[in-house]
C-alpha cells in the first residue's frame, strides 16, 4: 500500500516498500506552520506481514524503532516547543512579537517542507522545526491569551483531552485505516489549507472572505480544522503501528515525533480559535 503523505511516502517501511529499500535509508517526512493553523500531510498504509527484510550485519545490529523509542522523540520535541514558546511569551517585548510569529510561522512552515521530501530524517532539522514552531505558537498565544482571558490554558487541555480521548478509541474500537479513509482525509487536509491559505492571501487586499476571522464562519472553519486534526491523528497512530510493525530503524521514529508535534500543533492552534470566538460572542 502506497501512501499520499509527504512524511511517510517516501519511507520503506511506512510505505510497504521495507524488503526493498531497507538498509539503503531512503526514507523523508511532512509539515505545519502558518496563519494560526497548522499543516500536516496525508497518511498511508501497508501490511507488515508481507514485507521481507534481508539478513546481513547491519540489520542484524541496528536498533529498530520502538513505541518506547517514538514517545522518547516526540516528548523531546515537544518540550523544545513548549520552552521556547514559554520563553517568547516571558521574554520578548510585544514590539518583537509581530516579527517572531511571521518568522515562526513561515520559517516552520519552510522547515516542514524540507524535512517532508526528505529520504533521510534529520533530527536536526527535526529539532530546528519545533524550536520555530515554540517561536510561532509563543507569540500568537500571547496575543490570544492578552485579548481572550484564559483561552491558552483552555487549549492545551483541550489539545490534551483530544490526544488521549482519540488515542483511547484507536485502541479500544480498533479503528482501521484503510485506503479509502487515507485519501478523504489526505483531500480534506489539502482543501482546507488552501482555504484558508486563500483567506490569508486576500486579507492583505482587504477582501477577506471570513475563514480566518472571528466571526461564525470562523468558528465553522476551527471546528472543521479541529476535526480534520483528530482524523489526521488516528492517521499517525496507524503510521507508527505499521512502522514499529515493519522494524524500521530507530532514526525513524524523529519521522514519527515529526508528524505527531505537527498534528498537535494543528490541533491546539484550532482549539485556541474556538475558545476565543466563543468568548468574543459571549
Amino acid at each position: 500500500m502506497q501512501s499520499n503523505n509527504p512524511v511517510f511516502a517516501r519511507s520503506a517501511g511506512f510505505s510497504g516498500r521495507a524488503g526493498q529499500s531497507y538498509g539503503q535509508q531512503s526514507y523523508p517526512a511532512g509539515g505545519q506552520g502558518y496563519q494560526g493553523y497548522g499543516q500536516a500531510p496525508p497518511r498511508q498504509g501497508g501490511d507488515p506481514s508481507t514485507w521481507q527484510y534481508p539478513s546481513g550485519p547491519t540489520t542484524d545490529v541496528e536498533e529498530r524503532m520502538t513505541i518506547d523509542s517514538v514517545v522518547n522523540r516526540t516528548a523531546i520535541t515537544l518540550l523544545i516547543v513548549v520552552g521556547v514558546a514559554a520563553a517568547t511569551w516571558v521574554l520578548m517585548p510585544d514590539r518583537y512579537l509581530g516579527p517572531a510569529w511571521l518568522i515562526g510561522a513561515f520559517g516552520g512552515l519552510g522547515l516542514s517542507f524540507a524535512v517532508s521530501f526528505m529520504r533521510k530524517v534529520s533530527p536536526a532539522l527535526v529539532v530546528a522545526y519545533a524550536a520555530l514552531e515554540g517561536l510561532f505558537l509563543g507569540a500568537i498565544s500571547e496575543f490570544y491569551e492578552t485579548a481572550f482571558d484564559g483561552v491558552v490554558p483552555g487549549a492545551v487541555l483541550g489539545t490534551t483531552a483530544a490526544f488521549v480521548a482519540t488515542l483511547a478509541a484507536y485502541k479500544f474500537f480498533d479503528i482501521q485505516v484503510t485506503d479509502k479513509f487515507r485519501k478523504y482525509v489526505t483531500i480534506a487536509m489539502f482543501g482546507f489549507f488552501a482555504v484558508i491559505m486563500l483567506d490569508f492571501a486576500l486579507s492583505f487586499f482587504g477582501e477577506a472572505i471570513g475563514f480566518t476571522g472571528f466571526g461564525p464562519l470562523g468558528l465553522i472553519t476551527s471546528f472543521v480544522g479541529l476535526g480534520i486534526g483528530i482524523l489526521m491523528l488516528i492517521l499517525d497512530f496507524d503510521f507508527v503501528e505499521r512502522g514499529v510493525a515493519a522494524g524500521l530503524p530507530e532514526r525513524e521514529s524523529w519521522r514519527a515525533a515529526f508528524g505527531l508535534t505537527v498534528t498537535l500543533i494543528w490541533i491546539y492552534i484550532n482549539m485556541l480559535r474556538i475558545l476565543a470566538i466563543l468568548q468574543s460572542d459571549g
